[in-house]
């Protein structure tokens, strides 16, 4: 039977107990008066072990009992007490074992609290609507601050908070402290004054704006219009700090970032010191470790090419003794090409005497074949000298010892020949190592064949 139903159409029914009673009492009841706001005075306050607080809502003509459960008294952000002037949202309810009528507060603030949170809401759409808030004009927090300020009071305990984080987190950064009322009729003339010398002043990489908890009358300096319209157009990335983290002010929209607490806010602007060493240790071990395994590559590369090297000199050997018989020959050939020459020119002398040209055309001859005989001479001396300054030239770069003058050394058998990577060596054979200046005589304990990589040379 619903509460709708005619009152005739229970008292001809059968009869029902108390507690249908009561449940019929209380669901119409939450039917006929739904959520609704209402002010009184705090009577008779009662907190019980659970939590839970009891209390009457009275004003200066009735009073009605109410329940405030725990879970909702955590959220009410002052201190319920007698006396307290408040404003309480409360839906009707049936305590049955009693049967009494209480009201159940969903939500609690103090006196006055509704008109200025409509004024909150109301100023935040109208900035909202220009933009002022959009996450576009948002801005990166700078990562290693050199100078950090603060725009709080000196008496508030949030500023003595944040200088310990900053001096445990960041002690290089500089901190600049502009003060200023968090609360009160002058407190906004002064956060804005203070935010615009930090801005004027350009000292500062971030500003941090803020101050700790307390009630929306308390907070209320940061919903000023002036001041968070300036916050917004800080040339200096902002953190809004406000209250505690359940505490939003028009501030907290304006910021480049808003923190829940003002020890958060200290955080946020500084890194954390520890880290920073361990990444950069990090970071400095893998550069170590990259320059060891380029050390060891180029090591590799160079005993490749050392060994090919010393089997390049074994093979240039017969070479190098062919150029030193060519040069010979060279050098014989040169020397007596002139006294041939002499000879030849005497020999033509002779026949043309003995066919007794006249003296002038023997004289015209001999000067012809001088004239022709100096400069052929002068020429071939000339390509001879080039060709014996090449083979010079290629028997000093094949010469072994310009390698000994690289620090390298050559290993002699037993017989004085060289050794190459196809020479038979046997363990316990005596081998000569010759250096530019020293002659170490070695035994050889143990014979390794060595596999290089043709990608490392």
């Amino acid at each position: 039977m619903s509460w709708t139903e005619p009152a005739e159409t229970i008292s001809n029914a059968e009869p029902i107990s108390v507690s249908g009673l009561l449940q019929r009492a209380k669901l119409a009841l939450e039917r006929a008066l739904p959520l609704c706001w209402v002010s009184g005075e705090i009577s008779g306050f009662k907190r019980a072990a659970s939590g839970h607080c009891y209390f009457d809502l009275k004003d200066d003509a009735a009073q009605i009992a109410c329940v405030l459960y725990r879970n909702r008294a955590a959220l009410a952000g002052f201190e319920l007490k007698d006396g307290a002037q408040v404003e309480l949202r409360v839906r009707p309810s049936v305590y049955e074992p009693r049967g009494s009528l209480q009201f159940t507060v969903e939500q609690a603030r103090l006196a006055g609290v509704g008109r200025l949170y409509e004024a909150f809401l109301r100023l935040k759409a109208k900035l909202d609507a220009e933009g002022l808030f959009a996450d576009e004009l948002k801005r990166e927090l700078p990562a290693f601050p050199r100078c950090i300020g603060l725009i709080t009071s000196t008496r508030a305990a949030a500023l003595a908070d944040m200088l310990r984080v900053l001096r445990d987190r960041w002690p290089r950064a500089q901190v600049v402290v502009y003060p200023a009322s968090v609360q009160g009729a002058s407190a906004p003339r002064e956060l804005l004054a203070a935010l615009n010398a930090a801005n004027a002043r350009a000292e500062c990489d971030v500003l941090i704006i803020g101050r700790g908890g307390g009630s929306i009358e308390d907070l209320w300096a940061f919903n000023d219009e002036a001041l968070v319209r300036a916050v917004a157009a800080s040339s200096v990335p902002i953190v809004s700090a406000v209250g505690h983290e359940t505490d939003f002010t028009l501030c907290d929209f304006a910021a480049d970032v808003r923190a829940p607490t003002p020890t958060a806010a200290a955080t946020m602007v500084t890194p954390e010191q520890h880290k920073l060493r361990t990444a950069l240790g990090e970071r400095a071990q893998r550069l170590i470790d990259a320059l060891d395994n380029r050390c060891n590559r180029l090591a590799e590369r160079l005993d490749h090419l050392a060994a090919q090297l010393r089997s390049s000199l074994g093979q240039l050997a017969p070479w190098r003794e062919a150029l030193l018989r060519a040069e010979a020959r060279l050098q014989r050939c040169l020397t007596r090409q002139l006294p041939m020459q002499h000879a030849r020119l005497e020999a033509l002398a002779r026949t043309l005497v003995a066919r007794q040209l006249p003296p002038p055309a023997i004289a015209r001859r001999l000067s012809g074949c001088e004239h022709a005989l100096t400069p052929a001479m002068r020429s071939r001396l000339l390509s001879a000298q080039h060709r014996l300054d090449r083979a010079a030239m290629a028997l000093a770069h094949l010469n072994p010892e310009n390698v000994l003058d690289r620090g390298y050394v050559l290993v002699y058998d037993r017989s004085g020949a060289l050794v190459t990577d196809h020479s038979p060596i046997s363990i316990g054979e005596q081998l000569t190592l010759h250096s530019r200046r020293r002659r170490v005589r070695v035994t050889a304990d143990a014979i390794t064949d060595v596999k290089v990589n043709p990608s490392n040379g």
